[in-house]
């Protein structure tokens, strides 16, 4: 079984993630039959515990990038603006310029400055501090801490539902990004038409709630791996393909090569 990366924005091993063992479903839902089998090729994995204020600018600084790109920017922020404890008591007060500077390579980073400086204000203003942020994002109920944070300029149900799985450690928690928007409509487990939130919600009505944090992160392997917007591996033959027989390929023409969103087949 596959190693989760360091850079994922899970954070992998050194993140708070625990490595865990979930059983097989022995219904008939494909949405787990395929979670099962990703488990099986990347990892099972249980997460939580990490710091909250972090955890949603680690998440803010991955939007519109990958995890190896924005990994740096995280680390370089940290280490000018650190500790986490008290991080959002550092940003309220950071100069733009030069926060802007130390996420460059998160790309987009003159917004990201903006969103990361209002975001931290707000969350001084409104809790009084970086523990307390922590705490209500840990203990506060998961529907109430997401509304809050979609609030947010800049937080979208991704970066909000990152931070309830990887931060609050709750179950049950499937946050959708390009790879699992694009996958889960491809492999038909998710309406072709159906937009980020649609298609969370169909994941986790099927997907047991223990099992759809890793089955985010490991879906989003498999995407970089296997399932590519342009040119997933089926295309190569069944064979190519780990999940080949459980994927409706939707919007693959595997006899001519043609690709389009499953939207559009």
């Amino acid at each position: 079984m596959t190693e989760e990366p360091a850079e994922n924005i899970s954070g992998g091993p050194g993140g708070g993630a625990m490595p865990a063992s979930f059983e097989p479903g022995d219904g008939d839902s494909r949405p787990e039959a395929i979670v099962d089998e990703l488990g099986e090729l990347y990892w099972q994995t249980a997460y939580g515990g990490r710091d909250g204020f972090e955890c949603l600018v680690r998440t803010i600084l991955s939007q519109n990038t990958s995890d190896v790109a924005s990994q740096p920017a995280h680390d370089s922020l940290m280490s000018r603006y650190g500790p986490a404890d008290e991080l959002a008591e550092a940003l309220s007060e950071a100069d733009r310029d030069e926060l802007a500077e130390t996420i460059s390579s998160a790309g987009l980073y003159n917004r990201k400055s903006e969103v990361l400086i209002a975001a931290a204000e707000w969350a001084c203003s409104e809790f009084g501090s970086t523990a307390d942020f922590d705490a209500f994002v840990a203990e506060e109920d998961p529907e109430t801490v997401r509304e809050t944070l979609l609030s947010l300029d800049g937080v979208g149900p991704k970066t909000a539902d990152c931070v309830l799985l990887f931060a609050g450690g709750r179950d049950g928690v499937f946050p959708v990004d390009t790879h699992v928007h694009r996958i889960a409509r491809r492999m038909g487990i998710a309406p072709p038409d159906a937009d980020h939130e649609g298609v969370r919600e169909a994941l986790e009505a099927e997907i047991p709630e223990e099992k759809c944090g890793f089955g985010h992160t490991a879906m989003i392997q498999f995407g970089r791996e296997y399932c590519g917007a342009r040119k997933p591996a089926c295309l190569d033959g069944p064979e190519a393909c780990p999940l080949y027989d459980l994927c409706d390929r939707v919007g693959i023409d595997e006899i001519d090569g043609e690709v389009v969103d499953p939207a559009d087949a």
